[in-house]
């Protein structure tokens, strides 16, 4: 897990606002794609589970005409 160093900017003493140093931004960007893709990958592997599958050497015999 990545170990956040927020510095928090306060209104009316209370939090309004989180900063974090650029390195800890783009670790959580890159972390977030990540999900991301990953929540897209779960999607397509859920509409495809009907699909017929093949492996490789299936594919080869069934071309050899």
């Amino acid at each position: 897990m990545i170990e956040l160093h927020p510095e928090f900017l306060t209104k009316d003493g209370k939090k309004e606002f989180a900063v974090i140093p650029y390195e800890e931004f783009l670790k959580l960007q890159e972390i977030l794609e990540d999900l991301e893709d990953l929540k897209y990958l779960r999607l397509a592997e859920e509409e495809d589970k009907d699909s017929p599958h093949f492996s490789l050497e299936e594919v080869k015999q069934m071309l050899e005409i």
